[in-house]
């Protein structure tokens, strides 16, 4: 029966890792949109300006928070289960997510080749489980 409690909570780190990481990589992602070229901004306002129009950025605080909430449930499911199932799952389902994400919520364009990878990646995690 631990067995079976330490998989489930295993699989549960690694779905909070995969929402909890994607969510992060979208808001930051718009976060960064929503602000512009880091380089142009630096160069024209300066650093100071910079780095506080980026702690500013509700979205990126957002996204800050989700990208920690992801980095502590790895650590739970690395104290629940074994790296070699715990880090390729969080990451190839992360891949898999952001894809989707990508795609509804920062409607991005995603190729054909990028779905094929994301099958194959999740088919994968779908053969790791067994």
């Amino acid at each position: 029966m631990h067995h079976a409690s330490s998989n489930l909570n295993a699989w549960l780190a690694i779905l909070a890792v995969v929402l909890a990481s994607s969510a992060g990589d979208v808001l930051l992602s718009r976060a960064m949109k929503q602000i512009g070229d880091l380089g142009r901004l630096r160069a024209e306002r300066g650093l100071s300006f910079l780095i506080l129009l980026i702690i500013r950025n509700r979205y990126f605080l957002l996204g800050v928070c989700c990208m920690a909430l992801a980095f502590y449930s790895l650590l739970f499911g690395l104290s629940w289960n074994d790296v070699s199932l715990i880090g390729p799952a969080a990451a190839s389902l992360t891949f898999v997510a952001n894809a989707v994400a990508a795609k509804i919520f920062l409607h991005e364009r995603v190729d054909r080749r990028r779905w094929g990878a994301a099958l194959l990646v999740a088919a994968g995690v779908v053969l790791m489980a067994l």
